[in-house]
């Protein structure tokens, strides 16, 4: 077991709104009137079959894509979304001339943050912590695709930001790893808002508090479920079990 060296603290619980969101293209609606509150300090999931507009969604919130009018996306403290959010796409996007500990320090780089060592110590923990103990100066040619997202999820997680944007986070993961790093996600997100979109019902189960489905043409974004008790959850918990029958019901309707 590594003991996690965290930042200072946890910074304030943040909401998070999307509304009226809208997209088209060429000229049809892939979603239109779409709503969506991310509670502070709270991880939401939203499941739905590929091309409904999820990552669209997400890299709308991220910045990363123009919303089309009427869209707003806004925090609750009326403060700017920029400079506070924490993003990881489904490519790992690694920078194939850094290690793997340059890339999860990467962030620290950019903002031109001093190497000190308390932020390698926390760095290197985080990577023994996803399984990646002694490959740390390893370059992203030298790993499977599993590692090097394994790569990604650490430099996500080395972010110090209230909003934690995650694009199917553990899709190259086999099962026992999945589940593992599930549980370190849900550890090192408690306190922070975060939004993880997933195709895995038991996923969402497991690591949300509140779990949307986005179906339809155009798309609408469903009611959410709420399992009950703290992420992560068991695999064979019940009540995870009789909600993924109702998650694929939402899905296959």
């Amino acid at each position: 077991m590594h003991d996690i060296v965290r930042p200072g603290s946890v910074p304030a619980p943040l909401s998070v709104s999307i509304d009226a969101a809208r997209l088209t293209y060429d000229g049809v609606p892939l979603f239109a009137g779409v709503n969506l509150r991310l509670e502070p300090a709270a991880i939401t999931c939203l499941l739905g079959p590929s091309g409904v507009g999820k990552t669209t969604l997400l890299r709308m919130i991220a910045g990363l894509a123009e919303p089309e009018p009427p869209t707003t996306v806004a925090a609750g403290d009326g403060l700017p979304l920029q400079g506070r959010i924490a993003y990881m796409a489904q490519q790992d996007l690694l920078l194939p001339w850094l290690d793997a500990l340059d890339n999860v320090l990467l962030g620290a780089r950019l903002r031109g943050e001093r190497r000190s060592a308390a932020l390698v110590t926390r760095a290197l923990d985080l990577l023994a912590r996803v399984g990646l103990e002694g490959r740390e100066h390893d370059r992203p040619a030298a790993l499977s695709g599993g590692q090097r997202q394994r790569v990604a999820l650490a430099r996500t997680l080395m972010e110090d930001r209230p909003l934690v944007l995650m694009d199917e986070p553990f899709s190259a993961l086999d099962a026992i790893t999945r589940l593992r790093l599930q549980e370190l996600a849900a550890e090192l997100l408690a306190g922070r808002t975060a939004l993880l979109v997933t195709h895995d019902p038991l996923e969402a189960l497991r690591l949300g508090h509140r779990v949307h489905v986005m179906t339809g043409s155009p798309a609408t974004i469903g009611p959410a479920l709420e399992p009950p008790g703290p992420p992560p959850r068991a695999v064979d918990d019940p009540a995870v079990l009789s909600m993924q029958a109702e998650l694929l019901r939402r899905l296959a309707s």
